[in-house]
């Protein structure tokens, strides 16, 4: 399948280092104004790299949107004229709806896609959905794409693809947070840098992994940590009293604001 991509940024690269990964029989064109942005593509994925985003789509049989929200017009006026009844349109951009893409771009083979940052290392989460209009063939290969960068969830109804943008698209940097968090308490306490920073790290990879393989609610997990009376117990009511459950949810809820409001900007 012939794939152009439209921005050569992080999120380009790593659904491009994903199809490699899994050696999908992909034939790749990315668009990117930047020269060596282009010749890193070039050389590390075999991608072939062209400045005009009319040259990238030009054949594809699926084409990736991976720009920011606020950049859609001017790439629909580029090439919303030059799409064919064919060709399936990818779009990663937050808050974008499928609707506004079809209307913008004139289009109605649209894919929608909510990934995340880890999906760099093949660890990412990504929600998506797909219209009517897109055949089983493109649908079946978009979806092995996805599944080389990390796990996909594949959702009916476009709503939750929004919802997923607050937990899991903007949760790494929430997570991130916590880690530097960890880290400034080891060393206040009096641990070297470097040691707080692998103990945080690990702690994280190994709680989301014994969460992931053990399939016990996080309550369970936190209550096998938690002694009475004990050292995790003491830490955990200075977190509730502190509102730390509360300040979560209202993080991810300000994220999907954000996106709405970047969706209603771009219409």
């Amino acid at each position: 399948m012939k794939l152009g991509f439209i921005g050569g940024g992080v999120m380009a690269e790593a659904i491009i280092a994903g199809v490699r990964r899994a050696n999908l029989d992909a034939d790749i064109t990315g668009g990117e104004p930047v020269a060596a942005r282009r010749a890193t593509l070039e050389s590390e994925y075999k991608v072939t790299g062209v400045a005009e985003n009319s040259a990238a789509i030009d054949g594809a049989d699926l084409i990736v949107l991976a720009v920011k929200p606020q950049h859609i017009d001017g790439v629909a006026a580029q090439i919303s004229g030059t799409l064919s009844p064919d060709q399936t349109v990818l779009s990663i951009l937050a808050g974008v709806k499928m609707h506004t893409l079809g209307t913008k771009l004139n289009h109605g083979r649209l894919i929608r896609v909510m990934p995340n940052t880890p999906a760099q290392v093949g660890e990412g989460m990504s929600a998506w959905s797909a219209s009517p209009e897109v055949p089983d063939d493109v649908r079946e290969f978009a979806g092995q794409i996805l599944d080389a960068l990390g796990v996909a969830i594949y959702m009916e109804d476009e709503k939750y693809v929004d919802m997923a943008l607050a937990v899991s698209a903007s949760g790494p940097a929430f997570v991130y947070v916590f880690m530097e968090s960890l880290i400034d308490a080891g060393v206040l306490l009096g641990l070297p840098r470097d040691m707080a920073h692998t103990l945080a790290q690990q702690l994280i990879i190994g709680s989301g992994v014994l969460a992931r393989e053990s399939g016990k609610h996080p309550a369970e997990l936190r209550n096998l940590v938690t002694s009475p009376g004990g050292t995790t117990a003491a830490g955990l009511q200075i977190m509730e009293d502190a509102g730390f459950r509360g300040t979560v949810v209202k993080a991810a809820v300000a994220a999907w604001e954000r996106g709405e409001e970047l969706g209603k900007g771009s219409k």
